[in-house]
């Protein structure tokens, strides 16, 4: 059944992104037709502020536990983030780790295109430049290539999550998985699905080529209990009570350069996931006895716990603010009806913010070559 603590995170986090998108995104976006670099810069930070929320209600208000063990992060590093994808909602339970060990507003996530139409999250995204794929490599890999080479243009620093299972282990991927190692003579995992490595090496070699890459960051996720699957068992109620992430660092000079290296370097980085997920799960219920990190988050404790209180203090004010608001002031009930309108007709026409926004510096980009032509 739903329970009050599911519909009350949906609702925070729907009222957040929905007003934030509109009220604190929307006066930034003709900032992208000056200057998409700093436009990117820009809702890149205020997007990172809502992040925050997920975290702050997870910790706080449901009581999850978040443990870190392995290597850390180098704050502010540029890299890939790879991880097994246990349920549908891993991507959201990283941030909780991302919070202590790095910076939110670097990172960015790879999804499937259909979320972009959510309103309120699917706009987020859009102005964060996520990016959406088809799960077809044959139209993925120019648009994986464009917007890879526009964050090494712009000299983004970026951290860039990617599934390389392509889906979250259930009873049915994991028996599709089966057939296919059993068909390629490989071996049959419990705890992970074999990885698909043509985007994680596309990714890479980018990236590489682009000299925006530091490390690659292996990460390992499990849950000792209460297992969200979907989005559904967030609603009845069934939050973690236990995270638990394992972080492997590879800078990005001890990683192969080959193509063929590179996938089989991948390969062998889920072997070890599942080993260590198999003694996760079967064993004590943690990665490292000791529950610590070998590299220290870059925040203190008592800062991630101030960062949190601000958060859920601002995203419960912010949406009853912005009630007041169009509720006495007619200006911002036609600003209101007006953002909503472009978000859902720019995304007909255009596809999507994050297509705009690559194509206003695809433009800049070929007026400036235009300009460094005529003064030679």
């Amino acid at each position: 059944m739903v329970s009050w603590k599911g519909i009350y995170f949906a609702v925070a986090l729907f009222l957040g992104s929905f007003f934030g998108s509109i009220f604190m995104l929307g006066p930034f976006l003709p900032l992208m037709f000056i200057s998409p670099a700093w436009y990117r810069r820009i809702t890149d930070c205020v997007v990172a502020t809502w992040l925050t929320l997920p975290v702050a209600l997870l910790e706080m208000v449901f009581g999850a536990k978040v443990v870190v063990t392995g290597d850390g992060f180098v704050p502010g590093e540029r890299s890939v983030i790879i991880m097994n994808h246990r349920t549908r909602m891993d991507w959201m339970f990283l941030w909780n780790c991302l919070l202590r060990y790095s910076y939110l507003r670097l990172e960015k996530i790879c999804l499937k295109s259909s979320l972009k139409s959510i309103p309120g999250f699917g706009w987020a995204m859009q102005v964060a430049a996520f990016i959406f794929i088809q799960r077809k490599w044959e139209d993925d890999k120019s648009h994986f290539e464009k917007m890879l080479d526009y964050f090494c243009d712009i000299n983004e620093p970026l951290q860039l999550l990617i599934f390389p299972e392509g889906t979250d282990l259930t009873e049915s991927t994991k028996a599709r998985s089966n057939d296919f190692a059993e068909k390629n003579g490989l071996r049959k995992y419990e705890y992970v699905l074999h990885p698909r490595t043509t985007g994680f090496t596309f990714v890479v070699e980018c990236l590489r080529e682009g000299n925006n890459l530091d490390a690659i960051h292996d990460i390992t996720v499990a849950y000792p209990q209460n297992i969200p699957q979907t989005e559904k068992h967030l609603l009845n109620g069934n939050f973690p009570k236990e995270i638990h992430f394992h972080v492997q660092r590879y800078p990005i000079e001890t990683v192969p350069t080959s193509k063929e290296e590179l996938q089989l370097w991948c390969q062998k980085r889920w072997e070890e996931k599942e080993e260590r997920l198999r003694h996760f799960y079967e064993g004590g219920k943690c990665f490292d006895k000791t529950r610590q990190s070998v590299i220290p988050p870059c925040k203190s404790e008592l800062r991630v716990f101030a960062v949190k209180c601000i958060s859920l203090l601002y995203w419960t004010v912010f949406p009853l603010g912005m009630f007041a608001l169009l509720y006495l002031y007619r200006f911002a009930r036609w600003y209101f009806v007006a953002m909503v309108v472009f978000f859902v007709v720019q995304q007909k026409i255009f596809g999507g913010l994050e297509l705009i926004e690559l194509a206003c510096h695809q433009y800049f980009k070929k007026q400036q070559k235009f300009i460094d032509t005529k003064m030679k």
